[in-house]
């Protein structure tokens, strides 16, 4: 996460748990991703078509999969409507090609059930990314000039709706998951012995998002110490 030039203090020693676990969580899910890529699954369908499968069985036929242009770049785009998968998930036939396309369908299914957290991460998205960049702007300028110290506070509460919005994405992606394995294993897409390798994907992933609320935590917290330190 980017810090802006002279808000380096001690305090920055609260971050460095959230580096470390999140250089971890990087690493783990490509070095997982890598792996089960070279791992078939039995059954032999490729991401695209287990993608395509699990939409239609949900009613969702009108759902198009498009390609997205980088690797681990799938998702599916709430507002258009759109599975997108990178080209590895879709053409590859192994155990994380289909778990990933799997997932994304997931998040599809969410959307058409009008899924609790997902609405609540879609309504309040347009804040969130607003406050992870003009929250800095008001910090900054905060710091900055001491008379205008009110400005700190208002960018502490727009950085605060991008942490929110971090952890409501955390059940959001774990519901995705669990049903993507739920659908893999009813379906038979892939065979007991590989729910393991599936899990691990997706477990991988999903330890992105624990770091990265793990990080907005550590650096809201860093935040609000070096505003009472100030007062």
């Amino acid at each position: 996460m980017y810090v802006p030039y002279g808000l380096y203090d001690p305090t920055m020693i609260i971050l460095i748990p959230a580096i470390l676990l999140t250089l971890y969580a990087q690493s783990k899910v490509k070095t997982n991703f890598a792996k089960y890529l070279r791992v078939p699954a039995r059954r032999g369908y490729t991401g695209a078509q287990v993608a395509r499968m699990l939409l239609n069985q949900n009613g969702l036929h009108d759902i198009p999969i498009e390609a997205a242009n980088t690797q681990l770049g799938d998702h599916y785009d709430p507002i258009k409507r759109v599975l997108r998968l990178s080209g590895e998930v879709a053409q590859g036939s192994s155990i994380a090609s289909v778990s990933v396309a799997a997932h994304e369908v997931g998040h599809a299914i969410q959307h058409a059930k009008g899924y609790a957290p997902l609405s609540i991460r879609n309504m309040i998205f347009p804040v969130a990314r607003f406050g992870s960049s003009a929250g800095w702007l008001f910090i900054f300028v905060g710091l900055l000039i001491p008379s205008l110290g009110g400005l700190m506070d208002i960018g502490i509460l727009l950085f605060g709706a991008a942490v929110l919005f971090q952890l409501i994405t955390l059940p959001v992606e774990f519901n995705a998951s669990r049903r993507a394995l739920e659908m893999l294993d009813a379906n038979g897409y892939i065979y007991d012995e590989e729910i393991r390798g599936a899990k691990n994907v997706l477990s991988a992933a999903a330890l992105t998002y624990v770091a990265a609320m793990a990080s907005g935590l550590a650096q809201l917290a860093r935040l609000i110490l070096i505003r009472n330190r100030r007062r």
